[in-house]
């Protein structure tokens, strides 16, 4: 049994000088990476059977991304070749008051221009236990949104459970009710829910009770579970200092069982690919058989330290992840 993982894999591309802003630089480190490809590069480091599937070009970048995928363990015979390009999305590092911010250039990418039964999900599913889907593969075009319901009803179908980020991308969506319509369906057959407050309060235009930002947040899992008809729930909780340092903290929502992690405070190193460290995490020990406070406190402390990583990706060891959870944060050399 296994995990499998769909979406589109990108060219990462960030100015060179940590911190550099894009106008001004001459120099790009490349990588490749996107929700759902991290996730299941994440689940590979922490040495689980992982398949993704998406479509790439039959060209050099395109290899390079099937070849970035099996450097983490990713399985790629579900990679169909085809199509022109590589979708394509610049990041640039915040820090202190600056905030991060990304420019895409997606449009027509090979996952985009797929076409109808080109992904035999009956075939790719079988034998597999959790599927992961995410909501930025939805808007990439018309057939993607199709593939995406299609996936989740079928996995629903085969027994194979289905764990849904519902990532809001504002800049792709014409608009919030677009999303509500495509997510509605997903959520049909989806068995456990990531997202957060914000992502609810955007595309649900949902409004939350609660001091602090954990209230808003218990307040927030409480109320999708009713609302959205999902019994096992896991947000994330980040409270902003600035670009340069954060709070982070989890709930997870298990049938009636509430956990709540503990906050760990973070100097960022690069904060994108962070939810979807989390969301590793969390299918992993969920597999694992943890508790749901092992579940929480694993999946926050992976979210806290692949803030600490460069690129998209999190290659943390599922030993260094606990020790984080254990309360090890103070930065001491290990030797």
């Amino acid at each position: 049994m296994s995990f499998i993982t769909f979406g589109e894999i990108m060219l990462r591309l960030t100015p060179n000088d940590h911190g550099q802003k894009i106008n001004s630089s001459n120099n790009f480190n490349v990588n490749y990476a996107g929700s759902e490809s991290n996730v299941a590069s994440a689940l590979g480091v922490l040495n689980n059977n992982v398949d993704f599937v998406s479509k790439l070009p039959a060209n050099q970048l395109g290899d390079a991304a099937v070849r970035n995928l099996q450097g983490f363990g990713v399985q790629t015979s579900f990679v169909v070749r085809g199509g022109k390009r590589i979708g394509t999305y610049f990041i640039e590092i915040g820090d202190s008051i600056r905030p991060s911010s990304v420019i895409y250039d997606r449009a027509d990418s090979a996952i985009s221009t797929i076409g109808e039964g080109e992904f035999k999900w009956k075939e790719i599913l079988k034998n597999k236990k959790w599927l992961f889907l995410s909501g930025i593969t939805p808007v990439l075009s018309e057939q993607c949104a199709l593939e995406t319901i299609n996936a989740a009803k079928t996995a629903n179908e085969m027994g194979v459970k289905v764990a849904f980020d519902m990532n809001y991308r504002r800049s792709l969506w014409n608009s919030n009710k677009d999303a509500q319509v495509i997510f509605n369906k997903i959520l049909e057959n989806t068995d456990l829910l990531f997202g957060n407050a914000g992502v609810l309060k955007d595309v649900y235009e949902m409004n939350f009770n609660g001091d602090s930002a954990e209230e808003k947040t218990i307040d927030a899992i409480e109320k999708a579970r009713k609302e959205l008809g999902v019994e096992q729930l896991a947000f994330t909780i980040r409270d902003h200092s600035s670009a340069s340092e954060n709070e982070l903290s989890g709930v997870f929502l298990n049938d009636n069982d509430l956990s709540v992690s503990k906050a760990i405070k973070v100097k960022i190193t690069d904060r994108f690919g962070t939810g979807d460290a989390f969301a590793a995490a969390c299918l992993h020990s969920i597999d694992k058989g943890y508790t749901n406070q092992q579940i929480i406190d694993f999946s926050t402390a992976a979210f806290a330290l692949k803030h600490t990583i460069k690129g998209d990706q999190h290659t943390s060891s599922e030993n260094e992840i606990k020790s984080i959870m254990e309360g090890n944060i103070s930065g001491h050399v290990l030797r």
